[in-house]
């Protein structure tokens, strides 16, 4: 019975010890079991991107809008379900000039899923991203940032990286409920190579949508020039 119990004991150690060994590369921003991750450019140079999440939703315009006003190019992560509501907001913002990124199809995390299931959600969405007229290179960002074994063979499989982030204003509520504090928190935190996240493609990320226009002119008079991601990308091969 002794020696059950220690067997037990030491059973259950080690599935807790496992599972919170997956959840930190469920979560990290710096390691993944295959291919490459990006959570921002080693450069020196003083170039940044700025990315969106979601979309595209009837939103579309007024972001379209406030980055023509400050001159420019950002990448939107787009899924495939709202492509398909909202085509032609996504053609509008290959229309601008502004490149598109996979954020998957349904949005679902992308961790125990089936090599069908994750091949279904990032190849549909590239077609939907094709449709829209959209002919550089597809980045892809996992919804949440989530990745664990499946979705990183896949991408390397097919040469392709997983793009995160390493500033995310409205991630923190403190922070994401007011603009100013976004603009703030930015302006802090930005170093050459950054990727900036935000979320403004609904109205309940109204602060992130009037945090646009403050981040790009703090940063510019800092000196930093924006880039797309894949542009961004180039910066860190030069090195």
């Amino acid at each position: 019975m002794k020696k059950f119990l220690i067997i037990f004991i030491v059973s259950i150690l080690s599935l807790i010890t496992l599972g919170y060994s997956l959840l930190e590369v469920i979560n990290s921003r710096s390691f993944q079991f295959f291919g490459g991750i990006v959570r921002k450019v080693d450069t020196k140079e003083k170039v940044v991107a700025l990315t969106f999440d979601d979309g595209p939703t009837k939103k579309t315009d007024e972001v379209l809008k406030i980055l023509e006003k400050v001159d420019i190019k950002a990448t939107f992560f787009l899924t495939g379900q709202e492509i398909e509501k909202n085509f032609e907001e996504a053609k509008k913002i290959v229309d601008a000039g502004h490149e598109l990124g996979n954020h998957s199809y349904s949005h679902q995390r992308m961790i125990f899923k089936s090599p069908h299931f994750i091949k279904n959600e990032i190849e549909h969405t590239d077609k939907l991203i094709r449709k829209a007229g959209y002919e550089g290179t597809i980045q892809f960002r996992p919804p949440n940032g989530k990745k664990l074994i499946v979705l990183p063979y896949y991408l390397k499989k097919h040469n392709r990286k997983t793009i995160l982030w390493n500033i995310e204003p409205d991630s923190y509520p403190e922070i994401a409920s007011d603009s100013k504090k976004m603009i703030e928190h930015v302006t802090k935190k930005i170093e050459p190579g950054s990727i900036i996240l935000l979320h403004v493609m609904y109205e309940s990320r109204k602060e992130s949508l009037e945090s646009i226009e403050g981040i790009v002119t703090e940063l510019k008079e800092k000196g930093y020039t924006f880039k797309t991601v894949s542009e961004l990308l180039d910066y860190e091969e030069m090195n």
